[in-house]
This record gives structure tokens, C-alpha cells and sequence, in this order.
């Protein structure tokens, strides 16, 4: 496929590009920054005339696409005051997905965020394992605009029964540099409790992303995407009863099994992470 990619001078942007152009796909990445070089556009994706014009084609690199990844945004609360998140991030996303539409491109994966699960669970979570089968519980603006956005693609598919609209509620982002750091999560659980110790390798995001171009079919779906561990060394039993007692636990927890359920990933995607911090710290 030929792909256009938000987001693509990001942190996880950077490692989707190379994989899905590894796997085979045109990927025309487009940022607001970014370094001048074939299969780059610099995009204001919060102005919509410079979106629809860069999904249509740009000269000396494409004449039209066949899908869009979706990850630009501001990518985590406190990085920016909240207007500007929300302002930045609903506009951003809705030029996106507006102007898909208008020129019949029908088959859209983007990135939604764990947050929607009620993160930093300062109030816990309804249950453990959590799962995408409660209602959103946003707890910040950031969050409040991932939701807006699930609601809008909910919508839109109505109206446009074609369409496809995965939304990947990625957790938190890694590289294998980041790893050497986890080790010392472990004096404290309740560092890392905001989403139940939860994290994604950034290969495995590009993973998941290439399964939802692929089978995805019309309509609205959302999914967790975690790595299948968690980036803790102590047993996970030992971890909920410190941090979230009386929480009601769906099944066993496994020792160091993801608390992020990736089980309707696995289902309806085929996801299957490969990568874990405990091979590369």
C-alpha cells in the first residue's frame, strides 16, 4: 500500500515508517517538522487545506494514497496547556479524517491512547486485567480528546458504511534504549501504577498497526496494545495487592502478564508481540 503517516518524526512515527516500508509499503510521511528528504511532506495537520492537499498528491512524491496512519498529535498530557492539546488534537484529527473521506480514502488506522482506560487510575480501575469492554473514563483533556475522537469515527462510519477506523489505545511507547532504565521500577510500584505497569515496544505498535491496515474491515473498532509483559520484575499478584486491593481480578493474572488486556487484539487483528524488555536490558 501506499501510506500516508502522521505523526512520522515521532517517537513511535519514526520506527512505523521504517517498518512498514521494510514489510513493503510506500509510506509518505508527513509532520510538522522534519528533515527534507523523499517520502517527507512538512503538514500543518491543523490546517485543513494543507491536509487534503498533501493526501491528494505532492509533486515528486505521489499522486494519491491508499490509507493513512494517523499518529501527529500532541502525544501526552502536560506537554502543552490544555486548550492547546485540545485544540491541536481534535482539529488535527478531524482535518484527517474529514478529508479522507472527501477523496475516498476508506481504510484509516490511528492512534488512541490507553488513557481512555481511566489512567493514571488515581481511581482504580473497575477491574484487573483491564479491557476495552467498559466505558471510557478519560481523566484529563488529553484523554477527554482520545475519546472524542472514538466518538467521532463512530459517527462518521455510520454515515460512511465503507469506511474503516481502527483506533490502537496504545500504551506507553518504548525503544529498546529506554529499557535499561526498568530494572529500577521495581522499588516502587507505585511509580508506575498510572497504567498498571504497561507498556508497548514501539516494533510491536508498528505491528499492530500493519495487522489493522490489513484486516481491519469497515466500520469502528478499538483496541489495547501492550507488550505482552508488564515492565515489572515482581509478580503481578504482588503488585495489585500492594497498590489495588479489593480491585476484582477477571482470571488469573499470570506472573508478569500484560494487566492491559491485548486479548481482542490478538482475536481480530492477529497481534502478536515480539518484543520484551527482559530480552534487551
Amino acid at each position: 500500500m501506499r501510506i500516508a503517516l502522521t505523526g512520522s518524526s515521532g517517537k513511535l512515527g519514526t520506527v512505523v515508517a521504517r517498518e512498514l516500508r521494510n514489510h513493503g509499503h510506500e509510506v509518505i510521511g508527513l509532520d510538522v517538522v522534519g528533515t527534507r528528504a523523499k517520502g517527507f511532506v512538512q503538514v500543518d495537520l491543523t490546517d485543513y487545506g494543507q491536509v487534503i492537499d498533501a493526501f491528494a498528491g505532492v509533486d515528486d512524491q505521489h499522486q494519491g494514497i491508499d490509507a493513512i496512519v494517523h499518529l501527529g498529535a500532541v502525544p501526552a498530557p502536560g506537554l502543552r496547556p490544555d486548550v492547546a492539546i485540545f485544540h491541536n488534537n481534535i482539529v488535527a484529527t478531524f482535518n484527517v479524517f474529514q478529508a479522507a473521506i472527501r477523496l475516498g480514502i476508506d481504510r484509516i488506522v490511528y492512534a488512541s491512547s490507553e488513557t481512555v482506560q481511566g489512567l493514571p487510575f488515581d481511581v482504580p480501575p473497575p477491574y484487573i486485567p483491564v479491557d476495552e469492554d467498559y466505558a471510557a473514563r478519560p481523566e484529563s483533556v488529553y484523554s477527554l480528546v482520545k475519546h472524542l475522537e472514538e466518538t467521532m469515527a463512530i459517527e462518521l462510519v455510520r454515515w460512511h458504511p465503507e469506511l474503516s477506523i481502527t483506533a490502537l489505545r496504545f500504551s506507553n511507547v518504548m525503544v529498546p534504549e529506554d529499557y535499561a532504565e526498568f530494572p529500577s521500577f521495581d522499588a516502587d510500584a507505585a511509580s508506575r501504577k498510572f497504567n498498571l505497569w504497561g507498556y508497548i515496544d514501539a516494533r510491536d505498535g508498528a505491528q499492530a498497526i500493519e495487522r489493522a491496515l490489513e484486516v481491519a474491515p469497515p466500520g469502528f473498532d478499538r483496541f489495547i496494545i501492550a507488550a505482552a509483559d508488564t515492565v515489572m520484575s515482581r509478580p503481578n499478584a504482588e503488585l495489585v495487592a500492594e497498590v489495588f486491593p479489593g480491585v476484582d481480578l477477571h482470571g488469573d493474572l499470570g506472573t508478569n502478564d500484560t494487566l492491559l488486556s491485548i486479548d481482542k487484539a490478538r482475536r481480530l487483528l492477529g497481534f502478536d508481540p515480539q518484543h520484551s524488555w527482559r530480552d534487551e536490558a
